[in-house]
Formats: structure tokens, sequence, C-alpha cells
């Protein structure tokens, strides 16, 4: 029975082809981070291929990072074997392909943006940027522009977003200096911070309020290794998250983009430096505009230097852009149905994807090939792509389905990652700065409203001692100086503190809009 996992020869087995399925079928892990496409119809073994891969990246020390969409990826944490019937069909399958089968747990980290089936997982909306916060919320172009202004903004007066109530606070002041910004940045609509302010509220009832804030999430806790030296497998839980596709879809390339920006160049490494999941690929695309999308390309297309192998799943490959799919070297097609014309030209234009083999048809291959059997290209030396085979997918060793929530709270309860991530931070940032200024300029109002109350009574009783009635409408002060001009050079936050004056000049304005942003500007 042969192994599979050859590090001596670098690659790991996937399951076997040629006659009765007997001709083992690998991926050479040097060309693993040329990416792979997982695709084929709903239950036709999409699910057991990415979990026997991940195994295998695990085996050869290769950390891993997949969302669980329907929570039946948790068994890779507890060898498998348990179950009688299914022990008895997986060896039966491995003999077939001439594999050992050897049940085995591997190290897992579970993830999860709720903080409820795995350890809390945020960004900061500054890491997010506005490019990928506007596709989460949909913006329009206008809207898009007034985002990048207060991030501008934002960043040149040092106040940090953080969360969700550090942008809807920096949104308020940009909207209460929209003359004075639109002469510097260009036109700031009330109207669209307006249609900014009701996304973000939409996005919080998501549960964007729970992705952004501190601690973030450090890359390299995705890429540890486990104590045996097989590569931490880490899992998103997405079933909730799913309910919320433009988070799931955004938050999936935001990590993408933060790897491609923070692994070093690594050229052609012998074993990729991170293996990434994409479940539900056609999530990432689905009304994604064309700047998006060139985006995504150019990270998977540049990527590959850094040693990240991503792999593609979604029942079509025409879910993904031809440009996308075209840097797919390893690709693994389960069963597609044609029951309609448009479902036979998608089988057609599958099948043209792959380099011919000359012993079958393989549009018909695809269409006839049963649950846990695929069409398999894999890229052979020099990055060659290799002929299209029937492949027998071999077994996963872990536990097929689901963990019940006490093993999972278990490993949760076991990992270092619980005291890193567990307590949410709050640092000062954009929200409590913004309500200092406020502060400060409504003391300054009242200060002001209190000197010239004492300069009225001192000149009263002045004018009484001369026997002059005091009349303040026209009472000129002779120490007056002429107001100063504004100057150019007067910075935005002078703009605001001047803002502030003018709203709260009377004790009853500045009630009034403490009532109104109670709820952006925390109290100190």
């Amino acid at each position: 029975m042969a192994e599979i996992l050859d590090l001596d020869a670098g690659t790991i087995t996937i399951g076997g082809g040629g006659d009765e399925y007997r001709e083992p079928q690998r991926i050479l892990l040097k060309y693993a981070n040329r990416h792979g496409l997982i695709a084929g119809a709903t239950g036709t073994g999409k699910t057991v291929t990415l979990q026997t891969l991940a195994e295998s990246f695990s085996a050869a020390g290769v950390p891993v990072f997949m969302a669980d969409v329907k929570g039946d990826l948790a068994g890779i944490a507890l060898a498998g074997g348990r179950d009688a019937g299914q022990d008895e069909a997986f060896r039966k399958r491995a003999e077939q392909i001439g594999i050992a089968q050897d049940y085995q747990a591997f190290p897992v980290t579970f993830w999860d943006v709720w903080g409820e089936r795995g350890h809390p997982v945020r960004t900061s909306l500054a890491e997010m940027g506005p490019l990928l916060l506007s596709r989460l919320m949909g913006l329009t172009d206008a809207q898009e522009g007034v985002l990048n202004i207060a991030f501008r903004v934002a960043d040149e007066e040092g106040l940090a977003l953080l969360d969700l109530g550090d942008l809807q606070s920096m949104l308020v002041w940009v909207g209460q200096n929209a003359k004075e910004l639109s002469l510097k940045y260009g036109n700031v609509s009330t109207a669209s911070v307006g249609a900014i302010q009701r996304s973000l509220l939409v996005l919080e009832n998501e549960g964007g309020a729970r992705l952004f804030g501190e601690p973030a999430l450090d890359l390299a806790d995705l890429m540890r290794l486990g104590d045996s030296g097989k590569g931490m497998i880490n899992i998103l839980s997405a079933e909730k998250l799913m309910n919320a596709p433009r988070l799931y879809a955004t938050f999936l390339l935001w990590l993408m983009s933060e790897l491609f920006e923070q692994l070093p160049e690594l050229g052609d490494p012998e074993k990729p430096s991170i293996a990434f999941f994409f479940d539900e690929a056609h999530l990432l695309f689905d009304d994604a505009p064309p700047a998006l999308v060139d985006k995504i390309e150019q990270v998977a297309r540049l990527i590959r230097s850094k040693g990240v192998s991503l792999w593609f799943i979604s029942q079509n490959p025409a879910d993904l852009p031809e440009a996308v799919l075209g840097q797919l070297g390893n690709r693994i097609q389960h069963a597609l149905r044609a029951f309609t014309a448009k479902d036979q030209k998608a089988l057609r234009l599958a099948a043209e994807n792959y380099r011919p083999n000359p012993a079958f048809d393989t549009a018909e291959a695809i269409q006839n090939v049963g649950t846990g059997e695929a069409v398999s290209s894999l890229l052979e030396a020099k990055g060659v792509p290799g002929m299209v085979r029937r492949t027998l997918i071999r077994p996963p060793q872990s536990q097929l389905g689901p963990i019940t929530e006490s093993e999972r709270g278990e490993i949760i309860a076991a990992s270092p990652m619980g005291a890193k991530y567990g307590e949410r931070l709050d640092r000062e940032s954009a929200t409590e700065i913004l309500a200092r200024r406020a502060e400060a300029a409504a003391q300054e109002v009242v200060e002001a409203e209190a000197e010239a109350s004492d300069k009225d009574l001192w000149q009263m009783d002045r004018e009484h001692k001369r026997g002059r009635r005091y009349d303040p409408s026209i009472q000129i002060e002779r120490d007056e100086k002429p107001a100063r001009r504004s100057s150019n050079r007067d910075t935005i936050a002078s703009a605001f503190g001047k803002s502030l004056a003018r709203q709260l000049g009377t004790r009853t304005g500045q009630a009034l809009v403490r009532g109104v942003l109670g709820s952006l500007f925390r109290a100190r």
C-alpha cells in the first residue's frame, strides 16, 4: 500500500486513476502554488475532496485556512473510523486506489466572526480600507468618493478608524464640514454621507460590528504548526456568516489581500506557505464591479510567488471569471448535470478546459462520474497540465462530518488563541478624539459667553456710576481687534472646532446637539 504523502518525491495523493483506479493521482507540492479548482454539482463529493486536500497539506507541514459553510468540516479535528459501516466502505475504497487507510486527527483552530463557535476574528476598518468597504456596502461611485475622503482626512488628522462607531463619528464630522472639505478634496454631498450612514446601520445589523475592532487578526496566527509538525488547519465557522454573503466575501478578499501584502517573495518554494480554500467561490464575484474583479485576478496571479496556494470551490467553473479560471492549474471536476440547453453548454465549456485524453470523452466523463469520483487534471513536471483522468477520490483519514458542541468547546478551550483574541479592546480612536474636541469647542463657547456677560455687567455698573444709561446695542469694545481672516493654513481640526462652536453657541443648542449625536460621540 502506498502512503498519501511522499515528501521525498514532494507529492500528495488525492486518489486513483487509470484501470480500476489503481494509478495514483498526485499533486506536486512544488506546483501547488499554481492554485486549484474543485467544482461539481451539489452532492457529488466536493466537501470530501476539500477535506482530504486539507489533510494532505497539513500532513506536509502546510497551514490551511478554509471556511465551513455547512458545519461539516469540524470532524477533521478527530480521527476517523468510529462509524463501522463508513469504515468498511472507506477501507474498500482505499484498497481499490492502492493506498493505506491510516485514521488520524489533525490540529485545528476554530474561528468565528460572532465569537460563538470559535475564537473571535476581527480586523480594523483602516486595514479593510475604503475599496473593500465600499464593495461590502454596495456604494455608488459618488458615495465611494465621500468614503475615500473620510479615510483620507482621518489619516491626515491621526484619527484611528477601528470600528463602525469610529467611521460613523467621522462621517458626522465630514457632513458638518462638507463646504470646507469640498474646496480641498472635491464635492462632498450630505446626501451621500447620509446614504453611507444608512449602509453602515445595515452592515451593523448583519454582524459588521463584531468583525471590525481590535485585537485584529494576526496572519502569523494562521500560519502555525501543530505540536506534531503538521500544519494548523484554521476553520472559519461560516454557517451564520453565509446569511450575510457580502460580509463573507469581503472578509475573505481582505484576508487574501493581507497575505499578498505581508508575505515575503519566495519564488517557487518546495511547498506552499499556506493553502487557502474559498468555498462558495461564486460569492466573491456576484455583483462585483470590474475594478474589484481585476484586483482579485491580480492577487491570484501574483500571490503565487508568495507561496500561497489558492483553491476555489464552486458548483460550476463558469461561476468564476475567465481571467481567474485561467490561473488555476490543478483541477478536480466532480459531476455536472446537464438537464437544460444552458447546462449542456456549461458542460462543454468545462470539458474544453482540460487536456484531452484519447481513452474517453471528457464531457461525457464529467456528466457520468459518480459520487466520490471526479475528472482531474494536475500539473506535472515543469508545470505542464496533466492529461485529464478519471479519479476515485481517496477517503479522509479524519472524521467525516460534524462534531459535538462539547468536543468543539474542548478544542477551543485548549487553544492559546483564546487568551489573545477572547477580550475585545477599545483603545482611543476617532470616536474618543472627536468627542474630546467637541467638548473642548463647547467649553470655549461657554467660557466666551461667560466672559462677555461679565463685561456687560462691568460696563453697566460703570455707566450707572457716571449717571448714564447703558445700551448694549451700541456698545463697541474699544480693545476689540479686527477679526483675523481665515488662512489657507487652517487645519481640518480648526475647522471642526469652528463648526462645533457655531452649533454649540447657546446652552439650548448644546443640549440639542448632544442629544442627536450622543450615540455617535460617546461620553468620556
